[in-house]
This record gives structure tokens, sequence and C-alpha cells, in this order.
């Protein structure tokens, strides 16, 4: 983003990113703790911010790794085993889930032990070599993965234990399982989930934003 700071504690409509992303799993019913996974520097500044906001399942903050996987995984290392039944990994830079869809995603990895949210692809996708088109993937097919991704907690620490986490290619938890011969279920979610990555973004969601208000 260009920016000094971590681009999740920008705010959006007043509020930081991340705490808007908090927020929706603070209120959906199928989720009973919360944990927070920063860098270590960022930790105090966050903790700053939540406590203005009265989110009641936040129970610690973990300090992440050099990628994300690393950062999985000492989450995962921060549970109590004995009682977690499905892990919900979520981005923090994800500020418009919704609570439906958060419980959705959570029901159907009760049902199959891995689900992972999804919407659709709206372009044409085109598959390129050497600066050539060489085919059109069928659209219809495909879907773009968002988050929560969720998992019966002892699948995912079995993944986890066996993957090198820093392998910078592990951009999400279903590439984890897909490698594993795991089947993993696609969630239908809304094009509103969108990724704050660019300072557009930040403009998009401030729109999407009113629309709901």
């Amino acid at each position: 983003m260009g920016g000094e700071g971590a681009k999740q504690f920008l705010e959006l409509a007043g509020i930081p990113i991340i705490i808007h992303a908090i927020r929706a799993f603070d209120e959906c019913e199928s989720i009973h703790e919360i944990v927070v996974v920063l860098p270590a520097s960022e930790s105090a500044n966050f903790l700053a911010s939540a406590a203005r906001f009265g989110l009641r399942k936040l129970s610690r903050v973990v300090p992440g790794g050099a990628t994300r996987s690393e950062s999985v995984w000492r989450g995962l290392q921060s549970l109590r085993s004995a009682t977690v039944e499905v892990v919900a990994v979520h981005d923090g830079v994800r500020p418009l889930v919704s609570a439906d869809e958060i419980a959705r995603t959570v029901s159907a990895a009760q049902q199959n032990d891995a689900a992972v949210l999804v919407a659709p692809v709206t372009d044409t996708i085109k598959e390129i070599k050497d600066d050539r088109i060489v085919s059109t993937l069928e659209r219809s097919r495909l879907r773009r993965a968002l988050t929560p991704q969720c998992f019966r907690y002892s699948l995912l620490s079995r993944a986890y234990a066996q993957a090198d986490i820093s392998d910078q290619s592990l951009t999400d938890e279903s590439v984890l399982m897909e490698r594993l011969g795991i089947s993993v279920t696609a969630v239908e979610g809304s094009p509103r989930n969108i990724k704050i990555t660019t300072p557009e973004d930040l403009i998009v969601a401030e729109a999407l934003l009113r629309c709901s208000s």
C-alpha cells in the first residue's frame, strides 16, 4: 500500500480493517474463540485498538512467522486441542466477510472435514505461455478462493506438521490439503468479501460499506 504501517491497521469508515474482520467472527454464533496472529512489533498497536471495540471472543495475540504458513502454524499451536473442533483461518485484510459466510463454511467443515469459501470468476481467464495465449479456461468451473477456510483441527494440525512452512507456494490452506489428496468442499460466498491489497481496494470497500449501511 506504500504506507509505513501494516495495512490491516488502516482505517475503513473510521475503524481499523482488522477490527472489521474480527467483528464478523465475534458476532458469528459458530465461533467461540478468536486468536489473532500478528507481527510481534504490531501486538501493542492491535491490543490498544481492540480494547476500544469490546471484542468478546478475542482470547490471545500470537506473534506470526516469516510466511503465511508459519503464522497459521503458530496460531494452531496456541490452541487447546481438547476444546477445538473446527479452525477457521481468515485474512485480517478481508473486512467485509459476513457472519453468515463464516457460519456456512464452519458447518461445511463440520460435515466434510475441510471447506473453503469461494466466489465466482467474472472475467474470461486465459492461459499464457511465452507471452502467447494458449487456451481459454472454462469460467463456469473456476472460483476465486476467499477466506475463511475451515478445517477440523486435527486434520489441519496433521497437515501442517508434515508441511514445509517456509514454502512460499503454500498461499492458502486449501493448497496444503490438495497436495495431501484431501477433498475440500467449496462454499459459495459473496464477491463483496474482497482482500484489501491496493489503495483502490480501500475505496471499493468504503463504497460497499456505505451501500450496506
